[in-house]
């Protein structure tokens, strides 16, 4: 059977074998209008190959009627361009990755064969799946314009996809530019994305096709991503502890982009704040050990991007916490029912300013420079000579030096709390979480300790409800 390698839709490559390139992929939105502003713009004309090709794609997408494969983070298509037929198994990417393994094989038509794909290696629970029991899930249709891009740090494919996901009735536009690294450094992919961003107000696209299309069928949302250990071992440098440090905030970030800006409900924003406060804990604590002026702008970025969502949680925390404990204390004097319709409005409108904060260009450069310096290490290159040494430190002295002076920090501003004033109750409870962030992040290096285990919820808690009462 003819296999196509590496997704590639400009050529086919038949072999013998089925090959699993890993996939690197960045994915931007855009209006209808912007994709051929973008097209033909300078960044486009001068670094695109050829004039390209345009391809007319049609897709199946399958999965058991209990959507095993969509729960085990897989999804399995036939696509049909031109005469070929081609079948697609791909791995869900890590919230933030650019990267998913991805599977590909020529078929005989649009119905799906397992036989031609290496169970084996795609693993469970793809190896337990028999066609028989695959069902059409929901179809795409898409007009492609492909071009090849030469990009002085690597080769870059560039799709733009104009068209439609349909469910039965329903339907979902597919307006976007998929830019898929060939060769070369990942770097190139989001270096590439932040110059269209002159050209036309583009967003940072977090779901795939795959993802959208069964958002479209199932109608339930995703869950929020959680903040998940930091991955860093005690044998890291300082350099590579940064790293995974803000690998580990982006992936939080990123895997709630989706949820927050369709409004699904208040723990995807509270998620996404989580996430900022986390991300400039680590810049915070990097800016007493390096003077490296890409993360000092990617912490102003960070806080106003986060500023923009504090609307929206301070009013589903009244509404679903605050209002909800007045309520069951039935106070005679309180109008419950036109409060709660009152600051539902609020709420409601607090929800569309977070839409405007995501879709903001503001925004979706700092989503897509925080790629950028965490691929090409940028803190490496606007250092002094003295932080050089600090990178190649054990990242373990690092957790040390910076436990030892939030500590210090939050006993400081913690003397005679109970004489504190609700500023400096404020300060404290900010000094804690950073304290809680920073002892969660470096808990995978002291393995065998307590490490007080992390900052208890309940210590900022009473800190932030002894500021709120006041």
């Amino acid at each position: 059977m003819a296999v196509l390698a590496q997704g590639n839709d400009n050529e086919a490559i038949h072999d013998n074998s089925v090959v699993a390139p890993i996939e690197v992929e960045l994915k931007l939105r855009a209006s209808p209008g912007a994709l051929d502003l973008v097209r033909m713009s300078a960044p486009v004309q001068l670094a695109a190959r050829n004039k390209g090709i345009i391809r007319k794609l049609e897709a199946t997408y399958y999965d058991t009627a209990d959507h095993t494969l969509f729960n085990a983070g897989l999804s399995l298509r036939v696509r049909k361009a031109g005469k070929q037929y081609v079948q697609t198994v791909k791995r869900a990417a890590v919230n933030g990755s650019l990267s998913r393994l991805e599977w590909e094989a020529a078929v005989a038509g649009m119905a799906p064969d397992l036989t031609v794909m290496p169970v084996a290696d795609i693993g469970s629970p793809f190896d337990t799946v028999d066609a028989a029991q695959l069902i059409p899930v929901f179809i795409t249709k898409v007009r492609r314009h492909l071009l090849m891009i030469d990009l002085p740090d690597g080769q870059v494919e560039m799709a733009f996809d104009d068209g439609f996901i349909e469910v039965d009735t329903n339907k979902s536009t597919l307006s976007e530019i998929e830019l898929e690294l060939k060769s070369g450094n990942t770097a190139a992919l989001y270096q590439f994305g932040l110059s269209l961003m002159d050209v036309s107000p583009l967003c940072l696209e977090t779901q795939t096709k795959s993802a959208r299309g069964y958002a479209l069928s199932l109608g339930n949302p995703q869950l929020p991503v959680k903040a998940v250990p930091s991955g860093l071992a005690r044998g890291d440098t300082v350099d590579e502890g940064i790293t995974k440090l803000l690998l580990n905030c982006q992936q939080q970030v990123l895997g709630n982009l989706f949820e927050a800006n369709a409004s699904f409900g208040p723990e995807s924003i509270h998620q996404l704040r989580v996430g900022l406060r986390r991300l400039r804990t680590v810049l915070h604590f990097l800016r007493h050990e390096l003077d490296a002026a890409s993360l000092l702008a990617l912490d102003a970025q960070a806080k106003r991007f986060a500023q923009s969502l504090g609307p929206a949680r301070n009013w589903d925390v009244f509404i679903n916490s605050t209002l909800s404990t007045v309520e069951r204390a039935n106070l005679q004097d309180i109008e419950i029912a036109s409060l709660r319709t009152a600051t539902t409005l609020l709420q409601e409108q607090s929800y569309r300013a977070v839409q405007d904060a995501v879709a903001d260009p503001q925004t979706n450069r700092f989503l897509l420079s925080l790629g950028l310096v965490i691929e090409k290490k940028s803190w490496r290159t606007d250092v002094t000579s003295n932080d050089l040494k600090v990178l190649t430190e054990p990242v373990a002295n690092l957790a040390v030096r910076i436990l030892n002076r939030l500590e210090q920090k939050a006993l400081k501003r913690g003397r005679a709390f109970r004489d504190l004033r609700s500023e400096e109750r404020h300060k404290l409870r900010l000094t804690l979480k950073n304290l809680r962030y920073a002892s969660e992040f470096f808990l995978p290096i002291f393995p065998g300790r307590k490490m007080a285990e992390k900052i208890p919820q309940e210590i900022v808690q009473i800190a932030g409800s002894a500021r709120r009462s006041q």
